[in-house]
């Protein structure tokens, strides 16, 4: 097992999101070596604390005893590969999870968000766009715990699908659907506006804090996968344009 660390601090990962400016942990699990120095310098040098893993199950140990705030994590690995590691990790506690694959396969991808992943990226991949990820996944767990503490209820009702924003639950029919960090937001962005048709473009700025059209793939890849949590009649897409959560009119409000 191949762990490195830039500091002896092992305080909580609750505790590091309630302190402004703490840094935070990321795991980087990849068993090529040259990767795994270049992407641990990285996120480094942008003020991570870093260690990293080289096979599933030192993945595995070192996410239960290091608790990171991210993973970053490649598909393919010696001991169990990455699917694995995501579901092994996610039994554990929710932690959101940046998967790494060499195929630009979109059947590869939504096995990963399937189990758990909350974003992709291909191989090869621009340092500076994974830093840049990394922020938005970090950022989306800061709002998530926010909105957690706040005092205000916010359930949606639209038909049998039954949104809990403050406890980010999802129910359709009376069942509990697990959705990721992810598809949670990604829901709540097209369930604020329902009927309304969302560009991908929207989507990307508002779920993930993108500016550009780079990541329309991204989009798609998690609709499908949302698809198949919440049944896939519930989003229409309109080609050219984007998708829109349908809902019986008229709509309830968030209450």
């Amino acid at each position: 097992m191949d762990h490195r660390n830039t500091t002896q601090s092992h305080g909580g990962t609750a505790a590091a999101a309630a302190t402004p400016g703490a840094q935070r942990r990321i795991l980087v699990v990849e068993d090529d070596p040259t990767i795994t120095e270049a992407v641990a310098a990285r996120l480094r040098a942008e003020g991570f604390q870093v260690r990293t893993a080289g096979d599933g199950p030192a993945a595995v140990e070192a996410a239960e005893a290091w608790q990171p705030d991210l993973l970053v994590l490649d598909v393919m690995l010696p001991g169990f590969d990455g699917l694995e590691v995501c579901r092994r990790v996610q039994a554990q506690r929710p932690v959101p999870v940046l998967m790494l694959t060499a195929r630009d396969d979109e059947t590869d991808m939504l096995v990963g968000l399937g189990v758990g992943a909350d974003d992709y990226m291909t191989k090869p991949f621009s340092m500076r766009e994974l830093v840049a990820r990394a922020h938005v996944l970090l950022r989306r767990v800061e709002r998530a715990t926010i909105a957690a503490a706040s005092p205000r209820s916010g359930t949606l009702r639209l038909g049998e699908l039954e949104i809990d924003n403050a406890q980010r639950r999802v129910r359709v029919s009376g069942r509990d659907v697990h959705l990721t960090p992810t598809e949670f937001d990604l829901l709540v962005c097209l369930a604020n506006s329902p009927r309304a048709v969302l560009s991908r473009e929207q989507l990307l700025a508002e779920v993930w804090d993108w500016a550009d059209a780079s990541g329309t793939r991204t989009v798609d890849s998690h609709i499908k996968a949302l698809r198949r949590k919440i049944g896939a009649e519930r989003i229409r897409t309109v080609h050219g344009v984007g998708y829109a959560l349908e809902a019986p009119a008229p709509a309830s409000d968030w209450a």
